[in-house]
């Protein structure tokens, strides 16, 4: 028997090329199949460390290192007065002295290259060398003098403070605050309590690593009642102050230049 086109030798040689391939075909799907089965193993990624080493298990939140705290600095510091000025105030030929302890933490990041920090201090000294007569809106009636003593919280402040790390620190500060005087400062007309605003441009100069100088080269120091009575005479002074600054927590890096 013969098939058209061809003999039975050339039929059965076609038959067994077709049965190959259908048999390669089969095994590869076999393999596929086994492969896409079996679990994957751990990726590169997984098994090395951010320095592409090979680790045996992996990192826990127990391996890694400690969250450093912000920087924290505490300052003992005086002030005293050499001037006075109107701005706000009317109030004439008195001058104030302080000493006060203040609180700085890194809390706000960084802005035009500062370190900006919260600042809050509490003062609890607070004099006012004033004439012992005055009218009503702060002028002298008298040239003897007299000393007032009162007590200041200031909670709200903020400190730009450049160059952190190095030897020489320029820094500007504002904060602001409650003072309460013993007596009614300025005039029997005023209140005993007066909102306060302070405001200083200076440098902190490194003494080692624990401690810096504070050196408060120019500062503003406005006190008033804010118009809580008619009456409001208020002062506005230029002051110097120098403090101790000590870092709190861990030793601080100090970058040399």
């Amino acid at each position: 028997m013969r098939y058209r086109g061809c003999g039975f030798p050339n039929a059965l040689a076609h038959c067994r090329r077709h049965t190959a391939v259908h048999f390669v075909f089969a095994l590869l799907g076999a393999i596929v199949a086994v492969c896409l089965a079996l679990p994957k193993p751990a990726s590169a990624q997984n098994t090395l460390t951010a320095a592409g080493l090979p680790v045996e298990s992996p990192i826990t939140s127990a391996d890694r290192p400690a969250k450093q705290p912000p920087a924290r600095d505490l300052t003992i510091e005086g002030l005293v007065s050499y001037g006075h000025y109107h701005i706000f105030a009317s109030g004439e030929d008195c001058k104030m002295y302080d000493i006060g302890i203040e609180y700085d933490r890194h809390t706000w990041g960084h802005l035009l290259g500062s370190r900006v920090d919260w600042v809050a201090e509490i003062m609890p000294m607070v004099l006012l060398h004033q004439p012992t007569e005055m009218d009503i809106w702060g002028n002298p009636l008298t040239t003897t003098f007299k000393t007032v003593p009162g007590i200041e919280v200031a909670p709200i402040g903020v400190r730009w403070l450049w160059r952190d790390g190095k030897a020489i620190k320029p820094y500007l500060m504002a904060k602001g605050g409650i003072l309460v005087f013993a007596q009614k400062p300025l005039s029997n007309r005023t209140t005993y309590e007066n909102l306060s605003l302070q405001s200083s441009i200076g440098l902190q100069v490194r003494i080692n690593e624990r401690f810096d100088l504070r050196l408060g080269l120019f500062g503003d120091y406005h006190f008033s009642d804010a118009f809580i009575v008619p009456v409001n005479p208020g002062l506005d002074v230029m002051n110097a102050s120098m403090g101790l600054t000590y870092h709190i927590g861990s030793k601080r890096r100090i970058a040399v230049r």
